[in-house]
Formats: structure tokens, C-alpha cells, sequence
């Protein structure tokens, strides 16, 4: 599979589908027995993932799995309700029209993870249900004021469990916060990177498919900054690097 393409959307309905045809998810997909497509959901609506973009990726999938296959969709809110942000986002239409579960990450059962790669967590309460899952992540391109953006790799910070990461008093995951939120974004990957980025950046015109530090780096340039602008991807680009050379180079398709 190539590092990622880059393609100029027309519709979601339209141009979705042919991007994963051409970067073979069709292929991929039929290698794992549970899918994940994660969006990126924010108190804020407008920051969150459209459900009208998830679901022609729904609709790929589940038509190119693997018979046995599972497919959910998944997230912990940072700060909201996740089931009450799924249904007013149009999650729970989509999941009842295609008989497919919604997981809220904030309650679901957690495997405590300890590793030694961790750069400030000693040790991490994660998802149980996102190991030995194929996670295709799906944020919508944003500028954020924490992170730089709202990418791939920093939309993984909702998967921090709410009932291990919230503060006393406050229903934000203000433990994750007690260090730069670099480290949290490092530390959360250490767990499960994402196995595929799909990028809503449909405020430029685009959309990205591919690997997922890849296509943030290219996600920045598009928001017109660089990549060593963004202190999340100069840590992760250093810590995974040998990854992240993996593949092809990202390709241009009009």
C-alpha cells in the first residue's frame, strides 16, 4: 500500500469510495476479522467528523470484509455525552440503516497497558475492544489550538477512557493533560497506532487516504504550515520513524 493519495473531492458518495479503491482497502479489509472507523467527535459540532462522510466508508467496508467480519464505529468525547453526540451528529441513523454497533470509548472495558516506550505515562487504561482491531481513523481536518490540528494521530486522544482520565471535577480528561498533550498523543499511540487515515479536508477541497502520520504531515501543509510546526508530529515522526518509511510516496490525483 502506498504512504497515501490525495485526491480532489467532487462528493463524499462519489470520490470516497474510488480513493479507498486506489489505495486497495478492498484488499486490506478482507485480512481482519474486527473494523473500527473512528471519527473525531467535539462538544463543538462543527469540529466533529460528518457521519455523511463515514458512511460511504461504512458502505466500503462492509461490503469488502471478510463474511465473519465486524465493523463498529467508536469514540470517547472529551468533555460531552459520546451516545447524545452520536445521535445529534447522525451516528444512530447510520447505525441502525446498516445494523452496526456504536461504542462509546469513555465506559467500555480496559486492558491496563505498561510500556517502556511510554515517554510520561507509567502506565495506560485502554479500549480493550481497539487491540487486534484494524482502526481506520477519520478526523475532519481542523486547526486546533492544542494540537495544531485536528489529524489522524491527535484524534486518538479520545480514545483515553472518561472513567479513568477525567478530572475530580471536571468532565474533561484533564489527567492526560498534566504534561504537553504531545506526550499523551505519543503515549495513546504506543497502545495502537491507527492502521489507516482517511481525512475529511473538504474545507480545501480534499480528501487523504493512507498512512496516518503521513497523511497529517500532509494534512498541515494543506492548512499551510509545515510539518515541523506541529510538536506532536516532530515527536512521533522521531519515535516511529522506521514505520513511517515504510511504502510508497504519496501520489496527487485530480
Amino acid at each position: 500500500m502506498a504512504k497515501g493519495i490525495s485526491v480532489k473531492l467532487k462528493t463524499y458518495s462519489d470520490t470516497v469510495p474510488k480513493l479507498l479503491s486506489l489505495i486497495k482497502l478492498n484488499e486490506e479489509i478482507k485480512k481482519h476479522s474486527k473494523i473500527i472507523l473512528k471519527p473525531y467527535l467535539h462538544s463543538d459540532l462543527v469540529r466533529s467528523t460528518k457521519a455523511e462522510f463515514v458512511e460511504p466508508i461504512l458502505r466500503f467496508c462492509l461490503h469488502h470484509k471478510n463474511p465473519d467480519a465486524q465493523v463498529f464505529i467508536a469514540d470517547g468525547v472529551d468533555g460531552a455525552d459520546t451516545m447524545q453526540l452520536f445521535n445529534e451528529l447522525g451516528y444512530n441513523k447510520l447505525a441502525e440503516a446498516y445494523s452496526i454497533g456504536l461504542i462509546d470509548l469513555n465506559n467500555s472495558a480496559v486492558k491496563e497497558i505498561r510500556d517502556g516506550e511510554f515517554l510520561k505515562f507509567e502506565r495506560i487504561m485502554y479500549p480493550e475492544v481497539l487491540l487486534d482491531t484494524f482502526i481506520i481513523s477519520l478526523p475532519y481536518l481542523n486547526e486546533d489550538s492544542e494540537t495544531g490540528i485536528t489529524g489522524s494521530l491527535a484524534a486518538m486522544l479520545n480514545t483515553f477512557p472518561a472513567s479513568y482520565y477525567n478530572g475530580l471535577f471536571s468532565s474533561k480528561k484533564t489527567k492526560i493533560r498534566k504534561e504537553p498533550i504531545r506526550y499523551a498523543i505519543h503515549d495513546i499511540l504506543k497502545c495502537k497506532m491507527p492502521d489507516l487515515a482517511v481525512i475529511d479536508a473538504s474545507s480545501k477541497g480534499m480528501v487523504l487516504a493512507g498512512q496516518p502520520l503521513e497523511m497529517d504531515k500532509q494534512a498541515v501543509k494543506l492548512i499551510g504550515n509545515q510539518p515541523g510546526d506541529v510538536s506532536y508530529l516532530r515527536l512521533i515522526e522521531d519515535s516511529f520513524k522506521p514505520k513511517a518509511e515504510k511504502g510508497k510516496d504519496i501520489e496527487m490525483v485530480g
